[in-house]
């Protein structure tokens, strides 16, 4: 089976973070969107993995060595395809084509999920939807009464099915996608300026491709600052007792961690209460803090403050009465006397 990642996005909505790091390499409890997201699909599939494709824009190759060495962690190679110009969904997997030959899974990079079903591999086409309580909000799938899709239908103003479609996508022949995939790019047709997967889909249901849902217990979303916030308390949760998350070498002085919470290596806490529901990378130093929900990023330092709801980037400098920040990179937010 090959895994298709499409995540040449800006993340435009998580800047500043994302002015230096592509989106689905942000941490969350320790390990990247992306990489949380390849040993998921890789656990609930099952078998063997062959290749990953990751879709990105132009990254840099320390990105593009991380990105393989994510493929290398679930026993696939990694392929890098780039997507050079933001034409849509259909045309980033398109990017890929390459590796769309036998059973594929194609999955968008800014969503996590946990699910307990048994994959079905002898459907055609499995598409990962939630029950949502505001489906006008999201595209959508509607069902006959056997369980199979029988339409796709974006933000519908009235009610036609509250099961939302998350992203992620089983094809049991890629081949068949793919030519749909051909088919919209060389007849130009588009939506909104953009090819779009939900294009490709509806031609293969016309075509008497069958068509089912595969629900997800849980769908987090990693949109912007305050929902990766509440993505990262979430998924802290689900591994807690799965994952190691305090590394041996913290320096605890007068400190105190409510888990749960992910430490990096050589993080320093003195005097500082940590938690719950806190992510912070290798060193970084916090003296007289108290700090929840939040999210910091490597070789910061942050002093006197208590802070809720907040995502710092990596080398920044905190000092003061601040309660709920979004500080990009090598930033300075402090109050003098």
């Amino acid at each position: 089976m090959n895994i298709i990642i499409p995540m040449a996005g800006r993340g435009s909505r998580l800047r500043p973070h994302t002015l230096s790091t592509p989106k689905p390499l942000l941490p969350i409890a320790g390990k990247s969107i992306v990489k949380r997201l390849v040993e998921d699909i890789s656990e609930i599939v099952g078998g063997e993995l062959n290749q990953i494709a990751f879709i990105i824009g132009d990254f840099g190759l320390d990105t593009e060595k991380m990105l393989l060495n994510v493929a290398k962690d679930v026993g696939a190679k990694g392929v890098i395809c780039y997507q050079k110009e933001p034409l849509g969904t259909a045309h980033a997997i398109h990017c890929a084509k390459d590796l769309l030959v036998g059973p594929v899974v194609v999955a968008f990079a800014d969503t996590l999920f946990r699910a307990k079903f048994k994959f079905d591999l002898t459907s055609d086409v499995a598409i990962w939807v939630k029950q949502v309580k505001d489906p006008n909000a999201y595209g959508v799938v509607k069902l006959d009464g056997d369980g199979r899709i029988t339409d796709f239908v974006e933000k519908p103003e009235s009610f036609v099915s509250d099961l939302a479609i998350i992203g992620i996508y089983y094809f049991k022949d890629g081949e068949n996608l793919k030519r749909e995939l051909q088919y919209l790019i060389e007849n130009n047709i588009k939506k909104a300026r953009e090819f779009q997967i939900t294009d490709a889909l509806e031609n293969m249901r016309k075509d008497g491709l069958n068509m089912i849902p595969a629900e997800v217990d849980t769908w987090m979303d990693c949109g912007n600052k305050d929902i990766l916030v509440k993505t990262n308390a979430q998924i802290l949760e689900f591994v807690k007792d799965k994952e190691d998350l305090v590394s041996s070498d913290v320096i605890l002085q007068s400190s105190k961690i409510i888990h749960p919470c992910y430490i990096g290596s050589g993080v320093k806490l003195i005097n500082s209460i940590v938690g719950p529901h806190v992510s912070i990378s290798s060193g970084v130093s916090l003296n007289n803090c108290k700090i929840r929900d939040s999210i910091i990023r490597e070789n910061s330092e942050l002093r006197d403050i208590q802070l809720r709801n907040s995502m710092i980037g990596q080398n920044a400098f905190v000092d003061g009465e601040f309660d709920s920040l979004n500080l990009g990179d090598f930033s300075r937010m402090e109050i003098k006397a």
